[in-house]
């Protein structure tokens, strides 16, 4: 008799066989003439549950250029596993032709070609088609947000999230759990969520004073789909406090805890649920150990790190979806549960080619009625690019060589340093660069640009506790983000050392001068945790800076020498 395990592995077969009739048949596309609304979203249905996940949007109403990263440096049992693959050996992997759609949808190679072929991805009101079209093939389909929603533009920034609010209630999701949210402020969260048409889910979020989990935000809910009794158990990002503000929301406690999950599940399971669904906010690796670790998940639902995976990853029993971000993608999985037990599934990433999926008039009306007051604003031309901006990258990308050029040159300092974030979408080259364009790359709370003296000493501190954020081999001690930017400030990194031993060869750009460990140096930055940092905002400094460039112009950044990789 087939084991269960047997059943998921023939069914990950089988979620690759409908990639070649699914993702694989728009990745094998010769043209994009070819391309069509109908062949994005076809779909062979399957099983009696179909859960539908987003992640990661960061307020991105409209359609965008979003390149994917180009390096994504893996480490200790994640070394060459994915996401950490990239490039031609990714396209490779999932036997994606170049120039393909997929090539432009899920990797970053010949980006700015297939950009101009290819068009806008997201926006919105196109995914609101996708939803749309998978719950008339599938009604009670779950709709499951996977957070990081309000937050990351001009509109949600100045309305206090409501923009994002508005439209995310008339797709009308079941679950969201949360991440850059609480970056509002607790205050705020609270107003939203007690309003919320839908369940707001974290088992990890508890209330600071008396380490209980805190009311507002429930572990679980139970749906009935399908006639299954199915268990959504949120979890919110959990390195909150280090990673974001404490003081903005005082009084939540976040973590891990596994301990807690393993008793949610156990709980849930005990009350029925035949189908177990973390909707999560760890990052993909963490996702990973914690399927290793806790028995009883069937079904992850990925988030925070922006991984854009055309094919589920299988850990044990518990299967593993990632979604990417910026509203670039929607994940379809239908579940075939019996017997009380998930006993196989069919996936589907699918990619919003903007030029391709016709928006839901109903949503692009509220989009454009929530963007009307800020629309002179938004569209103000502050210069123009010659290189393509981009983000992403283990320590670079062109748009934050452009914020750390900025704060050297308006902050007069030595060196600059910018936040790894992921966040924040690509403009061609040739593109002008709107007020938009640089709230979605700088947009938060706490953007204070401030300006301060280091020495050599605690510089080599900063870098080395962000290092070993990112390269810990642990996965439960990696707390998001990509290492921090760095301007005017040269190094070299050995990712196999240990804490405290990555970072050597610090060098003053400006001079060639070794960093002296003695010495203090005026360094520039945004993006502080500390209460009360002072300073311009940074998306003034950035504009500021492209406004008086005109046209800027970003050169190659060789400034990081990368050993272990």
């Amino acid at each position: 008799m087939i084991s269960r395990r047997d059943f998921l592995q023939t069914s990950m077969a089988a979620s690759a066989l409908l990639g070649a009739s699914g993702f694989g048949q728009w990745g094998r596309l010769a043209a994009q003439q070819a391309l069509t609304q109908d062949q994005l979203l076809q779909f062979e249905t399957f099983g009696n549950v179909s859960l539908i996940h987003v992640t990661d949007i960061h307020a991105q109403l409209k359609p965008i250029y979003f390149r994917e990263p180009s390096i994504n440096i893996g480490v200790g049992d994640n070394k060459g596993a994915v996401p950490h693959v990239t490039g031609a050996e990714f396209r490779r992997m999932y036997g994606i032709e170049d120039g393909s759609p997929s090539h432009y949808a899920l990797s970053s190679g010949d980006f700015e070609a297939l950009a101009r072929g290819y068009g806008r991805v997201g926006g919105l009101d196109r995914v609101a088609t996708v939803i749309n079209q998978i719950r008339a093939d599938r009604p009670d389909a779950l709709l499951l947000d996977g957070g990081d929603t309000w937050h990351g533009s001009y509109t949600c920034y100045h309305t206090q999230g409501q923009d994002m609010v508005d439209v995310m209630n008339a797709l009308k999701p079941d679950a969201m759990t949360f991440h850059w949210e609480f970056t509002l402020g607790s205050e705020r969260v609270n107003e939203i969520v007690e309003g919320l048409p839908f369940a707001a889910l974290g088992q990890n979020i508890f209330d600071a004073e008396w380490d209980e989990p805190a009311e507002l935000f429930p572990p679980y809910k139970f749906f009935e789909r399908g006639g299954v009794k199915v268990a959504v158990i949120g979890q919110a990002f959990p390195y909150m406090p280090i990673a974001n503000p404490g003081w903005m929301f005082p009084e939540y406690a976040f973590g891990i805890r596994d301990e807690n999950m393993q008793e949610m599940v156990d709980q849930v399971r005990s009350e029925g649920a035949e189908l177990v669904v973390v909707l999560s906010h760890n990052g993909f690796d963490v996702d990973k150990k914690m399927a290793g670790i806790v028995s009883g998940i069937d079904v992850i639902l990925s988030g925070h790190t922006h991984d854009a995976l055309p094919e589920p990853v299988l850990v044990g029993e518990t299967v593993i979806v990632a979604s990417g971000s910026n509203g670039k993608f929607v994940s379809r999985v239908d579940l075939d549960v019996r017997d009380g037990r998930m006993m196989g599934f069919r996936h589907k990433l699918i990619p919003i080619f903007s030029d391709v999926i016709t928006p839901d008039p109903e949503v692009a009306r509220l989009i454009d009625t929530v963007r009307a007051p800020y629309e002179s604003a938004l569209t103000e031309v502050i210069g123009k690019t010659d290189s393509l901006l981009y983000r992403r990258g283990n320590f670079n990308g062109t748009w934050d060589d452009l914020i750390c050029d900025a704060l050297l040159s308006e902050r007069e300092a030595d060196i600059a340093l910018s936040p790894g974030v992921r966040w924040g979408p690509s403009i061609l080259p040739g593109q002008d660069i709107t007020r938009e364009d640089i709230w979605n790359v700088t947009s938060m709370s706490y953007g204070a640009a401030y300006r301060t003296e280091m020495t050599g000493e605690f510089l080599h501190v900063v870098l080395e506790d962000v290092a070993d954020n990112l390269f810990n081999p642990d996965p439960y001690y990696q707390q998001g983000g990509d290492m921090v930017r760095t301007g005017g400030l040269g190094y070299h990194i050995d990712i196999t050392k240990a804490q405290g031993s990555r970072i050597t060869e610090m060098t003053l750009l400006s001079t060639g001068e070794k960093i002296d460990p003695g010495k203090t140096y005026q360094v520039a930055g945004w993006a502080s945790v500390n209460e009360g940092t002072e300073g311009p905002q940074i998306w003034d400094v950035v504009e500021s800076h492209i406004a008086k460039q005109g046209t800027v112009t970003v050169s190659p950044n060789t400034s990081v020498n990368v050993v272990g990789a």
